[in-house]
């Protein structure tokens, strides 16, 4: 089995490669991923150089591991964050959007339409129909609405 190993690497390290991605399908949060192509690079060079040592092969595997974690940390750490979004409370990226009523309020309670839904809305005053109203919180299964004021 080592011999076999050791006359075809390309294999090896395709399969190694394969191996950590499978892993990284079943849900390691991207810890595998990187490895996983460090190995199949390798297997690449591998196939194009076939003269390279083992040392050399497993040298290169390291490097390209440590390079391709440093790049995609680097690459977290710099990329553009939406921190408006929160995660897990979807209902609070609804705060600042405008809608209109669909119809007359009754004691300050009323429905909007967003998306393909309509929405309970409250409001500190009595609004007709049609009135835009911006939403400015959210309370369980209600949003909390003031009316827009367009001025010109």
């Amino acid at each position: 089995m080592i011999e076999q190993i050791a006359t075809q690497p390309v294999w090896f390290w395709l399969c190694f490669g394969g191996l950590l991605l499978i892993a990284e399908l079943l849900g390691t949060g991207g810890y595998l991923l990187w490895t996983g192509i460090a190995a199949v690079t390798v297997a690449l060079i591998t196939w194009i150089f076939p003269a390279m040592s083992w040392e050399l092969q497993g040298t290169l595997f390291a490097v390209l591991t440590l390079l391709s974690a440093i790049a995609w940390r680097s690459w977290l750490r710099y990329r553009p964050r939406n921190s408006d979004k929160m995660l897990n409370q979807k209902n609070q990226q609804l705060v600042g959007l405008h809608a209109r009523l669909i119809a007359d309020t009754e004691n300050g309670y009323g429905r909007i339409k967003l998306a393909d839904g309509s929405w309970r809305i409250h409001c500190d005053s009595e609004l007709t129909a049609n009135t835009e109203v911006e939403i400015i919180a959210v309370d369980g299964i209600t949003l909390k609405v003031k009316p827009v004021s367009h001025q010109s």
